[in-house]
C-alpha cells in the first residue's frame, strides 16, 4: 500500500511535490526515478519483504520499471511461474512480479492479477497504466500545460500540476498508443445455483479462500469491527485462520458514547476471543475533525463524510497495533443491504440497482477507505470484493438476497454467518457506519443549526449543474472549497455521490448532467 506518481516526460520536481503531498500514504520510503520520456515516483508503506521493496524497481536489464500501490494476492505462484520461465526475480515483493510479467505478456499481464492495486510501467514502448477491476485502489490523471500526462494517487497531490484531471476508470489500462482498453466487466447474470443451501456453501467456501489469501503480510494484520453482520463475518474468518497458529487477533472498533457499534462489537469479540480495542469520541472531536477530514478523504457527499469521521477514527486506533486491517466493505452492494433497497420501485430492479451501486463504489465505500486508512499509513483489504464474490454475487437470485417473503437484507450471506455467529449478529438489522457509531443524527442536527434557511436556499445550487442534497452537504461542501480553494470546480467533478443517506430514502443530488451513479460524467 502506497502512493504513486509520474509523468510521460522528465518532471522530477512536479512529481517530488507529489511524493511530498502523499507523504501519509507511504512512510516508510520514497523512490524517484526520472528517464528520458517517463518519471516515476513512490511513496512506500512497508507490507511485504520489507526491507527489499525499494520502488521503483526494474527488471533485470532495467528495460521496464514500475512503482505499484495495492496488494497481489497471487503473487507466490506467478514468482514460481516466472522462476519456471527463467527470469531472476532479486526480491521476496509481490511488485516484482508485474515487470517481469509485462516482459512476457505486455499489457494482457493485468488478468493474471488477482488482488487490488494501481501501477505504472516504463517500458520501451512508453508508460502503461493500469486499475484494478472495481477500484479499489485509487489513480488520477491530468495534463500540464505543455501537454504531457500525469498521475498520482490522490486528487489534492495532481491537481496543482495539471490543466485537466479525471479518475482513471477502474478495470482498464492505459497505454500512450491506445489510451484506455477495458480489461474487465462485472460478469452477467445468470441463475445457476440449485439452491440456497449450495449459494452459501460456495458463498462461506469462496469468501474464507478470500479472507485467508487477504492475511499475507510481514506485517501484523487486524480487523475492523462495527458488531455488524459484514464485519463480524469477516472477524470470524479471520479467527478461525488464526487459530490454526495461535496468533492473536486484534479487533478494533468506535463510536460515540453508549453507541450501538459500541455494544455489539464488544459481543462480537468475546465471541471469537479477539483483544479487542475501542474509542469513544464526543461530539465536540466529531466536529472538530470534519475540515482536517473532507480533505483527506476528497469529497462533500453527505453519506461518505458521515462515515469518513469514525473510519479516520478507527483506523488512528488501529494503526497503533497494526499495519493492515480487514474490512467488510463491498457486501451491502453485492447481497443487498441498505434499506433503502427495500422501496417497491427498487426492489422491482434490485439486481440492476445492485450493480450500479457496486461499479460506484469506486468513488464512494471504496475511495472513504482507502483515503481514512491511508491517512494513518495503515493499509485496507476488503475480502468482499474479490472478483470470484463478485462473480458469485450475480449468480444468486434477488429473492435470496433480500427474501421475497420475510424483506430480511442480505438474507443469504446471514445464512452463511449462522455458521460462525452468535443469533444477535445474525439477526441485527442493517445500521449504517454512520448510524451505528451515532454520527449521523450528530451531524445533521449540527448542520440544521449551523446553516441557516436562507444560507441552504442561496447555496443549494452553488454552480451551473451541481445541486447539493442537505444542509449538511454544502456545510461539508464549503470545507472541500476551502481545501481546494481556486481549483476546487475543477475537483468537485470527481466526487461521487451515494444513492442513500438516511435509512429507507433515495438521495441522489449531483451534477444534473451525469448520465449514471458511476461518476461517469457526459462527454
Amino acid at each position: 500500500m502506497c502512493g504513486i506518481a509520474g509523468a510521460t516526460a522528465p518532471r522530477g520536481e512536479a512529481v517530488g511535490r507529489m511524493l511530498e503531498a502523499m507523504a501519509h500514504r507511504g512512510p516508510d520510503d520514497q523512490g524517484l526515478w526520472i528517464g528520458e520520456r517517463i518519471t516515476l515516483g513512490h511513496r512506500r508503506l512497508s507490507i511485504i519483504d520489507l526491507a527489499g521493496g525499494h520502488q521503483p524497481l526494474a527488471n533485470e536489464d532495467g528495460s521496464i520499471r514500475v512503482v505499484f500501490n495495492g496488494e497481489i494476492y497471487n503473487y507466490r505462484e506467478l514468482r514460481d511461474e516466472l522462476a519456471a520461465r527463467g527470469h531472476r526475480l532479486r526480491t521476496q515483493t509481490d511488485t516484482e512480479v508485474l515487470v517481469h510479467l509485462y516482459e512476457d505478456e505486455g499489457p494482457a499481464l493485468v488478468r493474471r492479477l488477482y488482488g487490488m492495486f494501481a501501477f505504472a510501467l516504463a517500458t520501451p514502448d512508453g508508460l502503461f497504466l493500469a486499475r484494478d477491476p472495481l477500484g479499489i485502489k485509487p489513480l488520477y490523471v491530468g495534463r500540464d500545460r505543455h501537454g504531457a500526462l500525469l498521475f498520482a494517487s490522490e486528487i489534492g497531490a495532481l491537481l496543482p500540476h495539471v490543466e485537466t484531471i479525471e479518475e482513471f476508470p477502474p478495470g482498464h489500462y492505459w497505454t500512450e498508443r491506445d489510451g484506455f482498453v477495458r480489461y474487465y466487466e462485472l460478469p452477467p447474470v445468470r441463475y445457476d445455483l440449485p439452491s440456497p443451501e449450495a449459494a452459501v456453501d460456495e458463498l462461506v467456501a469462496r469468501l474464507r479462500r478470500a479472507v485467508r489469501r487477504r492475511l499475507v503480510a510481514d506485517v501484523p494484520v487486524g480487523v475492523f469491527l462495527s458488531g455488524g453482520l459484514d464485519s463480524s463475518l469477516i472477524a470470524a474468518l479471520v479467527a478461525e485462520v488464526r487459530a490454526e497458529t495461535g496468533e492473536p487477533v486484534h479487533s478494533f472498533a468506535v463510536g460515540m458514547e453508549g453507541s450501538e457499534d459500541l455494544e455489539r462489537a464488544r459481543l462480537v469479540a468475546a465471541h471469537l476471543g479477539t483483544v479487542h480495542h475501542e474509542y469513544a469520541f464526543t461530539r465536540e472531536e466529531l466536529i472538530g475533525l470534519l475540515p482536517a477530514v473532507i480533505r483527506r478523504l476528497e469529497s462533500f457527499d453527505a453519506a461518505l463524510v458521515r462515515s469518513a469521521v469514525p473510519t479516520y477514527l478507527v483506523s488512528r486506533l488501529a494503526r497503533r497495533y497494526v499495519k493492515v486491517v480487514l474490512s467488510g466493505e463491498g457486501a451491502d452492494e453485492l447481497f443487498g443491504g441498505y434499506q433503502y433497497l427495500k422501496r417497491p420501485e427498487i426492489r422491482a430492479r434490485l439486481q440492476d440497482e445492485l450493480r450500479e451501486i457496486t461499479l460506484a463504489l469506486h468513488n464512494t465505500n471504496l475511495q472513504r477507505v482507502d483515503r481514512m486508512t491511508m491517512a494513518h499509513g495503515l493499509e485496507g483489504r476488503v475480502p468482499f470484493l474479490s472478483v470470484t464474490l463478485v462473480d458469485l454475487a450475480w449468480r444468486i437470485p434477488p429473492r435470496w438476497k433480500i427474501h421475497d417473503r420475510t424483506g430480511t437484507e442480505k438474507w443469504i450471506l446471514r445464512q452463511a454467518a449462522r455458521r460462525f455467529l452468535p443469533a444477535a449478529v445474525v439477526q441485527r438489522e442493517k445500521a449504517k457506519f454512520a448510524m451505528g457509531t451515532g454520527v449521523g443524527p450528530t451531524l445533521e442536527r449540527f448542520a440544521e443549526a449551523a446553516v441557516s434557511d436562507r444560507e441552504w436556499a442561496e447555496g443549494r445550487q452553488p454552480w451551473p449543474g451541481l445541486e447539493l442534497g442537505s444542509k449538511e452537504e454544502l456545510l461539508y461542501f464549503r470545507w472541500f472549497c476551502q481545501a481546494f480553494g481556486p481549483r476546487a470546480r475543477l475537483a468537485a467533478r470527481l466526487v461521487g455521490r451515494s444513492r442513500s443517506l438516511n435509512p429507507h430514502e433515495l438521495y441522489a443530488p449531483g451534477w444534473r448532467e451525469r448520465t449514471s451513479r458511476t461518476g461517469t460524467e457526459t462527454p
